[in-house]
């Protein structure tokens, strides 16, 4: 069986990781939205530049939230924090918002990639932080194991 000190360990390394990918991915939205996606955005109509306004929003509130929960989670971690406080309501990963396939279908390749990537990371988390209050996933091989050993 698992030791709880090694899913710890497991977690925490996520959680690092994680926030390494966080971070590099919202210089990558800061760097687009302020200097390469000027010219895809320049190309739009005053409609879809308000609705790429919007989208580019999105992606920073949903990085915004990853990365504050990964704070709040690493803070935690290393003692800087109450253990206690992982079960506060109010620091947990709050919703994001949500960018319907249509609207992202008519968005330029490099808004496409960052809400794809914003989206991603932000479901990532949201395992993470589920798995938290559900038991980890049984093993295939363990429950065949199982099943063997009491047929003997």
């Amino acid at each position: 069986m698992e030791s709880s000190g090694h899913r710890a360990d497991v977690r925490r390394r996520l959680i690092d990781s994680l926030h390494v990918e966080a971070m590099v991915l919202a210089d990558e939205a800061r760097a687009y939205f302020n200097d390469s996606g000027q010219a895809e955005r320049a190309l739009l109509d005053p409609m879809a530049r308000v609705v790429l306004s919007c989208e580019s929003l999105k992606i920073t509130t949903r990085l915004m939230h990853v990365i504050a929960w990964l704070l709040t989670q690493r803070a935690i971690d290393a003692g800087e924090m109450p253990a206690a406080l992982d079960d506060d309501p109010l620091r947990a990963l709050a919703p994001a918002p949500v960018t319907e396939d249509e609207v992202l279908d008519t968005m330029p390749a490099g808004t496409q990639a960052l809400v794809r990537s914003s989206i991603d990371l932000y479901r990532r988390a949201e395992r993470i932080e589920r798995a938290k209050t559900s038991p980890p996933p049984a093993s295939p091989a363990r429950a065949m194991f199982e099943r063997l050993t009491m047929q003997l």
